[in-house]
């Protein structure tokens, strides 16, 4: 009769990939489908990441959130005139 094989578990399974929940209080956040990927200091480097996720993956639902003033702003489509 086979023996079964039994996995080993290490002591901590916490994923190392985990998100920070601590709340965002300065500086403004890329949110992919209501979920925080990245934050930045300077909102024209928000958008900017933001536009060119945008023009990657248009289907994607792309804010900016600040966290000063608690709002977000949605990311358009941007349109090629060619």
């Amino acid at each position: 009769m086979r023996e079964k094989r039994r996995m080993v578990t290490p002591a901590s399974s916490a994923r190392a990939t985990k998100a920070s929940i601590e709340p965002l209080t300065s500086g403004y956040a890329l949110v992919v489908d209501g979920h925080i990927k990245s934050t930045f200091k300077a909102k024209d480097s928000a958008f900017e990441a933001g536009r060119k996720l945008k023009i990657r993956f248009p289907h994607l639902q792309i804010k900016i959130f600040d966290a000063e003033t608690g709002f977000s702003e949605a990311i358009a489509v941007v349109s090629k005139s060619t």
